[in-house]
């Protein structure tokens, strides 16, 4: 996980890229000593790998844009993330959202990524919080009903849907009953750069994945609109909020709002 843009040559991804660029130029007046927050910085090769740029200042402005977001989502209905218990990175790469919680008091901080050297980075450096491995597929490791708040940035955009769904409720799983989820996808603003086959197929409200082989990868790039995501990949959970490229940090990407009931 952690991937977070596509490099692919379909005219979607190549808005996407676009997109990315403008909105580097638009988060670099942020000061770097408040996006850096004093923690140890990755080296570029693994800024690159989960980024798809070495750009440190991107990197540090845009985490901590994503981190104001997830702040936001969870003020505008009613939350307080001080309040969550617990609250899980899923997708961390190497911590670019993940080392905006460290000032969080009473919250334990959990991270999980799929890449062996981001977990250890993160682990070994973001101390402040628990850093695990994960599968492409399987489970996370822990227990049932731990975390009040999970949220995945620019996860389910590189998901199959079977490996989606799965990931769905393995997440639910350790989900408390009206614990939250928030998930970015790519929506509407991308459907028409997609080849036509394939706008067709998500016009029809299918899920749309380009290069299925490279799922988790940035190679791999998925489209998910609005309606297959309420009535397909949420599976069982209720949405609070669809904001359409509403995800800052994961630019034009919709952000998703989901609350386990209970």
């Amino acid at each position: 996980m952690g991937m977070e843009r596509a490099s692919l040559g379909t005219r979607a991804i190549r808005k996407a890229q676009r997109v990315s660029l403008r909105f580097r130029e638009r988060v670099t007046n942020v000061p770097i000593r408040l996006a850096n927050r004093g923690l140890p910085l990755p080296p570029s090769q693994l800024i690159y790998l989960v980024a798809g740029t070495n750009d440190l200042t991107w990197f540090l402005n845009s985490g901590a844009q994503a981190a104001s977001s997830i702040r936001d989502a969870l003020s505008r209905n009613g939350y307080d993330i001080n309040q969550t218990g617990a609250i899980l990175d899923f997708g961390c790469g190497v911590g670019r959202t993940l080392r905006h919680w460290g000032d969080l008091a009473d919250v334990n901080v959990c991270g999980t990524d799929y890449n062996p050297d981001l977990v250890w980075w993160s682990r070994t450096k973001l101390t402040f919080a628990d850093v695990r491995l994960n599968g492409l597929t399987g489970r996370v490791d822990w227990s049932d009903q731990t975390f009040g708040l999970i949220y995945a940035l620019s996860v389910f955009t590189h998901l199959t849907e079977d490996v989606g769904f799965a990931w769905i409720d393995e997440l639910s799983r350790v989900l408390r009953p009206g614990g939250l989820l928030l998930i970015t996808t790519h929506g509407d603003y991308y459907a028409g750069g997609l080849p036509a086959t394939l706008r067709e197929a998500y016009e029809r409200g299918e899920a749309v994945v380009h290069l299925p082989g490279r799922e988790g990868t940035n190679d791999c790039a998925t489209f998910h609109p609005p309606a297959y995501v309420r009535a397909k990949l949420t599976r069982g959970l209720e949405v609070v909020e669809h904001v359409p490229e509403g995800a800052l940090g994961n630019p034009r990407q919709d952000l998703w709002l989901l609350r386990k009931p209970g």
